[in-house]
Protein backbone atom coordinates (compact mmCIF):
# COMPACT_ATOMS: atom_id res chain seq x y z
CA UNK A 1 0.00 0.00 0.00
CA UNK A 2 2.98 2.40 1.22
CA UNK A 3 6.43 1.87 -0.15
CA UNK A 4 9.17 4.65 0.35
CA UNK A 5 12.50 3.91 -1.61
CA UNK A 6 15.87 4.94 -0.66
CA UNK A 7 15.12 8.43 0.33
CA UNK A 8 17.34 11.33 1.48
CA UNK A 9 16.08 14.03 3.45
CA UNK A 10 18.17 17.13 4.74
CA UNK A 11 17.18 19.87 7.31
CA UNK A 12 19.94 22.55 5.59
CA UNK A 13 22.80 20.91 5.33
CA UNK A 14 22.10 18.07 8.47
CA UNK A 15 21.05 14.90 6.89
CA UNK A 16 18.14 13.82 9.02
CA UNK A 17 17.28 10.46 6.46
CA UNK A 18 20.22 8.58 4.71
CA UNK A 19 18.72 5.87 2.05
CA UNK A 20 15.65 4.74 4.02
CA UNK A 21 13.41 2.55 2.51
CA UNK A 22 10.34 0.50 3.94
CA UNK A 23 6.76 -0.92 3.25
CA UNK A 24 3.43 -1.27 4.45
CA UNK A 25 1.16 -3.81 2.98
CA UNK A 26 -2.48 -3.20 2.92
CA UNK A 27 -4.48 -4.16 6.03
CA UNK A 28 -1.01 -4.44 8.21
CA UNK A 29 0.28 -2.71 11.20
CA UNK A 30 3.51 -1.78 10.73
CA UNK A 31 6.01 -0.19 13.98
CA UNK A 32 8.61 2.34 13.66
CA UNK A 33 10.86 2.05 16.39
CA UNK A 34 13.79 4.28 18.06
CA UNK A 35 15.13 6.45 20.08
CA UNK A 36 14.46 10.13 19.79
CA UNK A 37 16.16 12.26 17.12
CA UNK A 38 16.11 8.67 15.04
CA UNK A 39 14.71 10.19 12.50
CA UNK A 40 10.62 9.01 12.76
CA UNK A 41 8.78 11.80 13.00
CA UNK A 42 10.47 13.41 10.37
CA UNK A 43 9.99 10.16 8.26
CA UNK A 44 6.13 10.30 8.79
CA UNK A 45 6.33 13.88 7.86
CA UNK A 46 7.78 13.58 4.85
CA UNK A 47 5.40 10.89 3.58
CA UNK A 48 2.61 13.14 4.54
CA UNK A 49 4.17 16.20 2.44
CA UNK A 50 5.37 18.35 5.05
CA UNK A 51 8.92 17.78 3.62
CA UNK A 52 10.61 17.34 0.40
CA UNK A 53 13.00 14.49 -0.17
CA UNK A 54 16.29 15.27 -1.70
CA UNK A 55 16.42 11.98 -3.28
CA UNK A 56 14.17 8.52 -3.31
CA UNK A 57 10.77 7.87 -4.19
CA UNK A 58 7.38 7.74 -2.43
CA UNK A 59 4.04 5.88 -3.97
CA UNK A 60 0.98 4.99 -2.14
CA UNK A 61 -1.61 2.28 -4.08
CA UNK A 62 0.60 2.85 -6.70
CA UNK A 63 1.00 6.40 -7.28
CA UNK A 64 3.73 8.58 -6.57
CA UNK A 65 3.58 10.81 -3.80
CA UNK A 66 6.92 12.87 -4.36
CA UNK A 67 5.70 16.52 -5.19
CA UNK A 68 2.19 16.28 -3.83
CA UNK A 69 1.12 18.58 -1.07
CA UNK A 70 -0.47 17.75 2.54
CA UNK A 71 -3.55 18.08 1.53
CA UNK A 72 -3.26 16.43 -1.58
CA UNK A 73 -1.83 13.57 0.35
CA UNK A 74 -5.48 13.74 2.30
CA UNK A 75 -7.00 13.30 -0.01
CA UNK A 76 -5.56 10.35 -1.24
CA UNK A 77 -6.67 8.87 1.74
CA UNK A 78 -3.57 8.66 4.49
CA UNK A 79 -4.41 10.09 7.80
CA UNK A 80 -1.38 11.79 10.32
CA UNK A 81 -1.72 11.97 13.60
CA UNK A 82 1.31 14.32 14.88
CA UNK A 83 3.03 13.59 18.21
CA UNK A 84 1.92 17.75 18.97
CA UNK A 85 -1.51 16.66 18.20
CA UNK A 86 -1.99 20.06 16.00
CA UNK A 87 -6.00 20.39 17.61
CA UNK A 88 -7.21 24.02 17.31
CA UNK A 89 -7.43 24.92 21.04
CA UNK A 90 -9.92 27.78 20.46
CA UNK A 91 -12.45 25.79 18.84
CA UNK A 92 -14.73 22.83 20.48
CA UNK A 93 -14.38 19.13 20.35
CA UNK A 94 -17.05 18.91 17.78
CA UNK A 95 -15.72 21.88 15.69
CA UNK A 96 -12.06 20.32 15.31
CA UNK A 97 -14.25 16.68 14.15
CA UNK A 98 -16.51 18.68 11.44
CA UNK A 99 -13.05 20.36 10.40
CA UNK A 100 -11.44 16.62 9.83
CA UNK A 101 -14.35 15.47 8.33
CA UNK A 102 -14.69 18.85 5.65
CA UNK A 103 -13.78 16.72 2.86
CA UNK A 104 -16.41 14.29 3.39
CA UNK A 105 -18.58 17.02 1.42
CA UNK A 106 -22.19 16.12 2.59
CA UNK A 107 -24.30 17.07 5.73
CA UNK A 108 -25.67 13.14 6.01
CA UNK A 109 -22.18 11.63 5.83
CA UNK A 110 -20.88 14.18 8.34
CA UNK A 111 -23.76 13.45 11.03
CA UNK A 112 -22.91 9.37 10.48
CA UNK A 113 -19.67 10.15 10.53
CA UNK A 114 -20.21 12.06 13.96
CA UNK A 115 -22.16 9.56 15.36
CA UNK A 116 -19.10 6.92 14.43
CA UNK A 117 -16.57 8.60 16.64
CA UNK A 118 -18.97 9.42 19.99
CA UNK A 119 -19.23 5.91 19.40
CA UNK A 120 -15.60 4.88 19.40
CA UNK A 121 -14.42 7.87 21.51
CA UNK A 122 -17.37 7.87 24.72
CA UNK A 123 -15.84 10.79 26.48
CA UNK A 124 -15.92 13.10 23.15
CA UNK A 125 -20.04 13.22 22.72
CA UNK A 126 -19.61 14.38 26.56
CA UNK A 127 -16.95 17.03 25.91
CA UNK A 128 -18.21 17.65 22.39
CA UNK A 129 -18.96 22.02 23.35
CA UNK A 130 -15.72 22.33 25.44
CA UNK A 131 -12.38 23.47 23.46
CA UNK A 132 -9.83 21.10 22.51
CA UNK A 133 -7.58 23.07 24.51
CA UNK A 134 -8.96 22.83 28.31
CA UNK A 135 -9.04 18.76 27.56
CA UNK A 136 -6.69 16.65 29.54
CA UNK A 137 -3.06 15.46 27.82
CA UNK A 138 -5.43 11.80 27.16
CA UNK A 139 -8.46 13.65 26.00
CA UNK A 140 -6.61 15.71 23.24
CA UNK A 141 -4.57 12.50 21.75
CA UNK A 142 -8.07 10.48 21.56
CA UNK A 143 -9.41 13.85 19.66
CA UNK A 144 -6.31 13.93 17.32
CA UNK A 145 -6.74 10.40 16.42
CA UNK A 146 -10.88 10.97 15.74
CA UNK A 147 -10.01 14.13 14.23
CA UNK A 148 -7.96 12.10 11.60
CA UNK A 149 -10.63 9.06 10.76
CA UNK A 150 -13.29 11.68 9.91
CA UNK A 151 -11.56 12.35 6.61
CA UNK A 152 -12.18 8.39 6.33
CA UNK A 153 -8.57 7.76 5.04
CA UNK A 154 -7.45 4.21 4.25
CA UNK A 155 -4.12 3.91 6.12
CA UNK A 156 -3.28 5.94 9.44
CA UNK A 157 0.50 7.82 10.49
CA UNK A 158 0.10 7.37 14.26
CA UNK A 159 3.58 9.51 15.61
CA UNK A 160 3.64 8.37 19.46
CA UNK A 161 -0.09 8.27 20.39
CA UNK A 162 0.78 7.02 23.91
CA UNK A 163 3.41 9.90 25.09
CA UNK A 164 2.96 11.44 27.93
CA UNK A 165 -0.10 10.01 29.03
CA UNK A 166 -1.52 8.28 32.18
CA UNK A 167 -1.65 4.80 32.56
CA UNK A 168 -5.33 4.70 32.04
CA UNK A 169 -5.21 6.59 28.70
CA UNK A 170 -2.58 4.40 27.04
CA UNK A 171 -4.67 1.25 27.92
CA UNK A 172 -7.27 3.25 26.15
CA UNK A 173 -5.28 4.18 23.28
CA UNK A 174 -3.92 0.59 22.64
CA UNK A 175 -7.39 -0.98 23.16
CA UNK A 176 -8.68 1.93 19.99
CA UNK A 177 -5.67 0.80 18.07
CA UNK A 178 -6.46 -2.75 18.58
CA UNK A 179 -9.97 -2.31 17.24
CA UNK A 180 -8.69 0.07 14.38
CA UNK A 181 -6.62 -3.13 13.37
CA UNK A 182 -9.45 -5.36 13.81
CA UNK A 183 -11.17 -3.36 11.23
CA UNK A 184 -7.90 -4.21 9.00
CA UNK A 185 -7.16 -0.37 9.16
CA UNK A 186 -3.32 -0.15 7.64
CA UNK A 187 -1.25 1.61 10.15
CA UNK A 188 2.23 3.15 10.38
CA UNK A 189 2.45 3.37 14.03
CA UNK A 190 5.63 5.31 15.71
CA UNK A 191 6.64 4.25 19.06
CA UNK A 192 9.41 4.26 21.75
CA UNK A 193 7.58 1.77 23.46
CA UNK A 194 8.77 -1.05 21.78
CA UNK A 195 6.80 -3.86 23.54
CA UNK A 196 3.43 -1.83 22.79
CA UNK A 197 4.01 -1.41 19.84
CA UNK A 198 4.99 -5.40 18.50
CA UNK A 199 2.24 -6.52 20.21
CA UNK A 200 -0.06 -4.17 17.66
CA UNK A 201 2.50 -4.42 14.64
CA UNK A 202 3.23 -7.46 12.86
CA UNK A 203 6.14 -6.05 11.01
CA UNK A 204 8.74 -3.89 12.75
CA UNK A 205 11.40 -1.11 11.58
CA UNK A 206 14.38 0.12 13.71
CA UNK A 207 15.39 3.61 12.91
CA UNK A 208 18.83 4.96 14.53
CA UNK A 209 20.95 7.88 13.07
CA UNK A 210 18.35 8.16 10.07
CA UNK A 211 18.63 5.50 8.91
CA UNK A 212 17.04 1.91 9.25
CA UNK A 213 19.27 -0.47 11.17
CA UNK A 214 17.43 -3.52 11.61
CA UNK A 215 13.62 -4.99 10.46
CA UNK A 216 11.47 -8.17 10.37
CA UNK A 217 7.99 -9.77 11.56
CA UNK A 218 7.37 -9.28 15.26
CA UNK A 219 6.31 -12.89 15.33
CA UNK A 220 10.42 -13.57 15.28
CA UNK A 221 11.19 -11.44 18.38
CA UNK A 222 12.65 -12.85 21.13
CA UNK A 223 10.13 -12.57 24.65
CA UNK A 224 12.31 -10.20 26.07
CA UNK A 225 11.33 -7.93 23.39
CA UNK A 226 12.96 -4.78 25.65
CA UNK A 227 16.39 -6.39 25.81
CA UNK A 228 16.62 -7.06 22.17
CA UNK A 229 15.73 -3.49 21.16
CA UNK A 230 17.86 -2.06 23.66
CA UNK A 231 20.85 -1.88 21.82
CA UNK A 232 18.69 0.99 18.99
CA UNK A 233 17.72 2.73 21.89
CA UNK A 234 21.97 3.92 23.27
Amino acid sequence: MLRVEGIDVYYGRIQALKDVSLKVEEGTVVSLLGANGAGKTTLLNTISGFISPAKGEMSYLDGSLRRKRAHEIVRLGIGHVSQQRDLFSELTVLENLRLGGSLLGDKTKMAKKLEEMYEDFGILKTRKDQKAGTLSGGEQQMLAIARALMAEPRMLLLDEPTTGLAPIYVERIKTLLRRLKERNMTMLLVEQNAPMAVTLSEHFYVLRNGRIVAEGKTESLPENVSGFFHKYYI
